[in-house]
């Protein structure tokens, strides 16, 4: 198994004030308040379960918030995918925005946690969006050539094939935002800190899958493959350094999905696709209702996918960066 790259820069002195000692906070002595201090503070600062619960906390409350906040913000009348949409937007604020005020408690660049502004929409998001429109359509022609997938006609016509095409992309893309980075960026990094690159990415791809069990028409190989798919954008997060390219790919996968190819994404069918396709054969091979992420071939495509990344991909660029930004002492 490959090592985390571990970089730490020294802090810079900050004065001290004596008068601390003399008067200790909440009236205890240094020999009672050190125990404390050490279940919530490491070497590198406040402890990895603390900083995650704290992330966590601070995501449920403002995805709450913004819940409510919803209901005197939308239009009156607001439904169908558009609502979709909103709730979609709601769970991407409610990822990022708590990753930024703990870059501020942990003295850290927010690009650490995956998404650097200047590589925004650049290269490796590219090439994830082509890696995600090879890897849906070689799925979904792997399915067609066992006989189990016809294309079908053109479900929508004229102005409406740019508008809903254009609709999903946004759509997606916001999902691949929301999901990636609440899955893949602050967790995978903070929890990567106290237990090691893998096994955090095991684990949050387990919960990735969790995430898709209340999906209808969903089915044990549907979460297998979700949890499998999940671990592929953790390689990509590895290799690459960020999660550019995972949010390309992903968004760019599930468009291929629900619009471009019309088949049911984790047991949903998009309103507004582009064809009529239909699937006739074995649900081992189909996905059944969960489309072709529930279908056996999918674990086929994975590997493939995995293989041709690692190779096209070979170095390890994802580092913990477990460097505080140097603190400024306080004018007198």
């Amino acid at each position: 198994m490959e090592e985390v790259k571990l970089h730490t820069e020294p802090v810079q002195n900050v004065a001290v004030d004596q008068s601390a000692a003399v008067s200790p906070p909440f009236g205890l002595t240094l020999a009672q308040q050190q125990p404390l201090h050490l279940v919530f503070v490491g070497p590198q600062g406040l402890r990895t379960g603390w900083r995650l619960l704290l992330y966590a906390t601070m995501w449920q409350v403002l995805a709450a918030l913004l819940e409510r906040l919803a209901t005197f913000v939308l239009p009156r009348g607001t439904h169908g995918i558009w609502l979709d949409l909103a709730v979609e937007l709601r769970r991407m604020v409610a990822a990022i925005l708590p990753a930024l005020v703990m870059a501020m408690i942990e003295k850290r660049p927010f690009r650490a946690y995956g998404l650097p502004g200047r590589q925004a929409f650049g290269k490796l998001f590219w090439a994830g969006m082509i890696w995600g429109i090879a890897g849906v359509s070689l799925l979904v022609f792997a399915i067609g050539g066992v006989g189990d997938f016809a294309l079908g006609s053109f479900s929508l016509h004229g102005a409406h094939i740019l508008k809903f095409a254009i609709f999903w992309g946004a759509y997606f893309l916001v999902v691949g935002f929301s999901e990636e980075f609440l899955l893949r960026g602050y967790s995978q990094f903070t929890l990567a800190t106290g237990m090691g690159f893998w096994p955090a990415a095991i684990l949050l791809s387990v919960i990735f899958a969790g995430l898709h069990a209340g999906n209808p028409g969903e089915t044990f190989i549907g979460l297998v493959a979700v949890a499998a798919i999940g671990l592929f954008f953790c390689l990509t997060l590895r290799r690459t350094g960020n999660l550019w390219f995972a949010v390309g790919f992903h968004a760019a996968f599930d468009w291929g999905e629900s619009y471009l190819y019309s088949v049911p994404d984790s047991g949903t069918v998009a309103t507004g696709h582009l064809l009529n396709s239909s699937f006739h054969g074995s649900p081992w091979i189909t996905g059944g209702s969960v489309g072709p992420e529930g279908s056996l071939l999918v674990f086929v495509v994975i590997a493939l996918i995995w293989v041709a990344f690692e190779r096209m991909y070979p170095e390890v660029k994802f580092e913990t960066q477990l460097v505080l930004l140097p603190r400024t002492a306080s004018p007198a």
